[in-house]
């Protein structure tokens, strides 16, 4: 694309929350809630994810843009406890070894650099508005 002569945009975003909310409402059901340690993520509100590619699309083509993650990295643990407390269910949480996230634990799903897109909802008040 970046060789085709043609105007372009792409940005980068970290995972929805409504991915990581699917994830913890099917993990929820068992006794034990699994889950990758060291496992870390930057998840971000797609409304705020849209609205960025709103603002991209309507201005000029600006190649790669600053990748767009959500307002705080957090590990998968961090995460469920968070739906888990939301839903006022209680699990207990077992961080397991995972062959083959060697790159997540290093980062490969965080904002590389700073981002001044970077979401503001943050995963409890994603929560709180999606549970009512």
């Amino acid at each position: 694309m970046a060789d085709s002569g043609l105007p372009w945009t792409v940005l980068r975003a970290t995972q929805f929350y409504d991915l990581i909310l699917t994830g913890a409402q099917k993990a929820a059901k068992l006794p034990v809630v699994p889950v990758p340690s060291g496992f870390l993520v930057q998840p971000v509100d797609a409304d705020e994810v849209a609205a960025r590619l709103v603002e991209l699309a309507l201005g000029r083509p600006a190649g790669r843009v600053p990748d767009m993650g959500g307002p705080r990295v957090a590990s998968a643990a961090e995460l469920v406890q968070g739906y888990l407390r939301a839903v006022r269910r209680r699990r207990r949480i077992l961080p397991l070894w995972m062959p083959g996230i060697g790159p997540v634990r290093a980062g490969a799903l965080l904002v590389s650099g700073p981002s001044p897109a970077a979401g503001r909802r943050t995963w409890e008040e994603f929560l709180s508005g999606r549970l009512r």
